[in-house]
């Protein structure tokens, strides 16, 4: 009987490393596979901190999203063999209809979330044209450093916020 269970577990070589002894009698394969934490990879994300006329663009999540209402800096999943900048590209004109000059990578963060890790890099944007609308997102709007706090943002964004309120300089123009 004992054997049989065991066998019976050999779902996959990645579990089977998992699994070094006999099942116990009251414990079914499925509850070890419901408590069994497996990690899963890492989501990538390319973000713009976009720049124009001395304010820095931000957008609110849908409802409904991971992480829903809060605020945060546009961007998206970056799809398999595209680069994070050719990704902002496209999530922006996707997203929010502008166009955009992409700068220097300024920050890098991976956060880890109970259902998910996400990967994030933050570039340095400005503005170049068309009017952004709410097409990906709920709202958005252009923020001074100083209005930065009084929105809500996700956890991964803290050190950026902290840079952006205290350093002028990456609000300066090129």
């Amino acid at each position: 009987m004992m054997r049989e269970r065991t066998e019976a577990f050999r779902l996959s070589r990645s579990l089977q490393t998992h699994i070094t002894s006999p099942l116990p009698p009251h414990l079914s394969p499925h509850a070890l596979l419901l408590t069994h934490h497996f990690p899963m990879p890492a989501i990538e994300v390319a973000a713009g901190i976009i720049f124009r006329h001395g304010k820095l663009l931000i957008t609110q999540r849908h409802a409904d999203a991971h992480l829903g209402g809060l605020w945060e800096f546009p961007g998206g999943k970056r799809e398999p063999n595209e680069s994070f900048e050719e990704c902002l590209v496209r999530e922006l004109r996707e997203e929010l209809g502008i166009e955009v000059s992409i700068g220097p990578l300024i920050e890098t963060v991976t956060q880890p979330y109970p259902e998910k890790t996400v990967h994030l890099q933050f570039y340095q944007c400005w503005w170049k044209e068309h009017e952004p609308r709410p097409l990906g997102c709920t709202a958005l709007c252009w923020v001074t450093a100083a209005e930065l706090t009084n929105y809500q943002f996700p956890a991964a964004d803290a050190g950026l916020l902290e840079r952006l309120v205290t350093n002028p300089d990456l609000w300066r123009c090129r």
